[in-house]
């Protein structure tokens, strides 16, 4: 015999106990009512219950992978149970005691709660994460319940006039019933595996709970008689008990599974359909009737559906719009929600002249993992990266999972000089340890990483990913496994086609190096504040660019010796408009165009084209409208002759905290004191 033999008969020892137990059922309809016979008909009703008592613990002791303690419980309640039928009928049959309640009743009850604890532990290892959906759906149903069975079952029998035992035990059935219904439709309703053992299970709650309720509609009728056709349903929910605890698949009913998506089907939605209108059809049905003394419970059943169904649906959206914004395999978020969120961010910060830091991170040579180690060991290393990169994030941040191999992250109110150490924490936290791709198998993993920032690098979101794109880019050209900052190829030759317009701007105004002065200052004053020099460059250009808008003024306007009216001054305040959309066209530009903008704009929100004020103004522009405005005292105007230093000096100081930053005037004018800002001719190269 093979070590296998066995196995076979093992397997099929719940259906032969199935067969033998429907055999005394029959047996036990067959026995003559009179004589004799009624005791054959008590033993064969008593051993049946009994029988599936012993299956059950028999089972539980014998098993040894599942979960035993669940199964003990149900094993226990049958005992109870099995008590509770021997006593009945050996008390009704042959000794004819019909009394209720009676000690029997006392076993009846309380093998109830060893029934619901023992569903509640197999709930628990059945689904150990949240099953919103599957509690929604069975409360919804659960409230139907409460509300039919206390109408027809625990309402009734409250309002009769009866000794306090009588009442009681006639209660304590349907609420017992209720509890162990309520617990058995979260069982049906949630996750886990639908074996044999579970449909014999379910069975086995099925045939209690319609038998039960049977009994008390015949209590109530005054129909019930011992022996019954109730008899055969108890005991073949007994049987079923005994079966599942047989089954082969009895050691995996209560194994986890995954929580389904949380889609409902035709068949839960008419249920759901069906029990949410029987509450409105009762109302109707007591208007009909005229039952009136049952409508506060029916309400409150509606109110609590009503409630329950909004909680669903609202479920129901949250989980869509989760499973739309998360990445399957890594569990961050998609590509999608990344680029719908960068908008939000980059607006939050232009309202609050805030920043926003983008990071795109791509895993080196990712495809020779796949193809040397297989598509499994790479979709590991995925995970473990993502799970890094979400560690070396702040709170708050957004970590998504770009593409394939690549990586986003979102960092609101991230300055410039904090870009390089982010991006470099980023980069060390993959490449901190080896990552596991198998259980045999470690690989050092690094990953290469661009890093932009709004509004410094792109004024809009299209233009801060482009950025950390290009900077992605010069990072893997660079060699892999280190981090790049707002990598931008500026086009020379556009910058200098620029700096000639600016010339031409200043020619025409009569003074020749205006433009290169103000550059040179602003690069100046960029570095004694302390900037780093993606900063003072941004200055120093912008400085030396801020006029070229000037280029389209007509020299009617510009030109012209007398004070500009209102139309002409409209004119004239366009040319940071200009000078904007000009410069703006290069990229990489884009902190330049907007200092150019920003640098009329005035500390106390007077200034344009804006109306900024404070630090909503880039504080590039603040110490380019410092130098500007030194620039333009010192020079003949076709409208007024130049300004002494002295002169200059009292009108910054007088526009010091209206016009100008504070900090901007006192470090200019201290720098003149001590005679670092030199005369604008003297300068030759911005």
């Amino acid at each position: 015999m093979s070590a296998h033999g066995p196995r076979p008969a093992a397997g099929r020892a719940w259906l032969g106990y199935l067969t033998v137990g429907l055999v005394a059922i029959v047996a036990y309809y067959l026995i003559p009512r009179h004589g004799f016979g009624v005791a054959a008909r008590v033993v064969v009703y008593c051993l049946t219950s009994t029988s599936a008592a012993v299956v059950v613990l028999w089972a539980a002791v014998r098993n040894r992978a599942g979960a035993r303690v669940p199964w003990l419980l149900l094993g226990l309640s049958q005992v109870v149970y099995s008590l509770a039928d021997c006593t009945f009928y050996v008390n009704h049959y042959l000794l004819g005691l019909t009394g209720f309640p009676s000690a029997a009743d006392v076993f009846y009850l309380g093998h109830y709660p060893l029934i619901v604890v023992a569903l509640v532990l197999l709930i628990r290892r059945r689904s150990p994460g949240r099953d919103l959906p599957g509690l929604l759906d069975a409360s919804v149903l659960a409230v139907v319940a409460a509300m039919l069975s206390w109408l027809y079952l625990i309402g009734p029998r409250a309002r009769l006039d009866q000794p306090l035992p009588v009442a009681l035990a006639s209660v304590g059935y349907p609420v017992m019933d209720l509890a162990m219904f309520v617990v058995a439709l979260r069982l049906f309703l949630g996750t886990g595996r639908r074996t044999g053992s579970f449909a014999l299970l379910s069975a086995n709650l099925l045939a209690i709970l319609t038998a039960d309720t049977l009994y008390v509609l015949q209590q109530l009728n005054g129909t019930y008689k011992a022996g019954n056709f109730l008899d055969a349903i108890w005991l073949g929910g007994n049987l079923a008990l005994g079966a599942a605890a047989l089954h082969p698949t009895m050691a995996r009913l209560a194994e986890p599974t995954a929580a389904r998506e949380n889609v409902l089907g035709w068949g839960r939605i008419a249920a759901l359909c069906g029990a949410a209108l029987i509450a409105p059809a009762m109302l109707v049905l007591q208007h009909v009737t005229g039952g009136f003394h049952d409508i506060p419970v029916i309400a409150a059943a509606c109110a609590m559906l009503f409630v329950l169904v909004i909680a669903r649906l609202a479920a129901m959206v949250a989980d869509q719009r989760r499973l739309a914004i998360t990445d399957a395999l890594t569990g961050l978020h998609t590509r999608r929600f990344f680029v719908a969120q960068l908008p939000i961010e980059v607006e939050r910060a232009r309202r609050g002249a805030g920043s926003v830091g983008v990071f795109i991170a791509d895993v080196d040579r990712f495809k020779s993992i796949n193809d040397g180690h297989g598509h499994p060991a790479g979709d590991r290393v995925l995970v473990e990266v993502a799970d890094r990169l979400r560690r070396a994030a702040r709170a708050g941040d957004v970590v998504a999972r770009y593409g394939g191999e690549e990586f986003a992250l979102l960092a609101p109110g991230v300055r410039p000089a904090e870009l390089a150490s982010i991006a470099r924490r980023l980069r060390e936290s993959v490449a901190g340890s080896p990552i596991a791709a198998s259980d045999a198998v470690l690989l050092d993993v690094t990953v290469s990483v661009g890093a932009a920032c709004y509004p410094q690098h792109g004024g809009d979101p299209a233009a801060v990913i482009a950025a950390a794109d290009r900077s992605l880019y010069a990072a893997k050209v660079a060699g892999r496994d280190r981090a790049v900052v707002c990598a931008e190829e500026v086009d020379q030759p556009s910058v200098d086609h620029l700096c000639r317009m600016a010339d031409q701007v200043d020619l025409r105004l009569g003074s020749r190096h205006d433009s290169r002065a103000v550059g040179r200052w602003a690069r100046l004053l960029a570095t004694e504040l302390g900037h780093d020099e993606h900063g003072i460059r941004v200055a120093g250009l912008a400085g030396r660019l801020r006029d070229v808008g000037k280029i389209v003024v007509p020299d009617a306007v510009l030109l012209k010796p007398a004070a500009l009216d209102a139309e002409e001054w409209a004119v004239v305040r366009q040319h940071a408009e200009h000078g904007f959309r000009l410069v703006d066209t290069v990229p990489g530009l884009f902190a330049v165009a907007q200092t150019i903008r920003q640098h009329h704009e005035r500390y106390d929100g007077s200034g344009y084209p804006q109306g900024l004020s404070g630090t909503a103004i880039r504080w590039e522009a603040r110490v380019v409208a410092v130098c500007d405005v030194w620039a333009a005292l010192l020079a003949d105007r076709p409208h007024r002759p130049a300004r002494s230093a002295q002169e200059a000096r009292s009108v910054l100081r007088a526009g010091r905290g209206t016009l100008f930053d504070p900090d901007v005037v006192d470090l200019f004018l201290g720098l003149h004191a001590e005679g670092r800002i030199d005369a604008p001719d003297l300068g030759r190269v911005g």
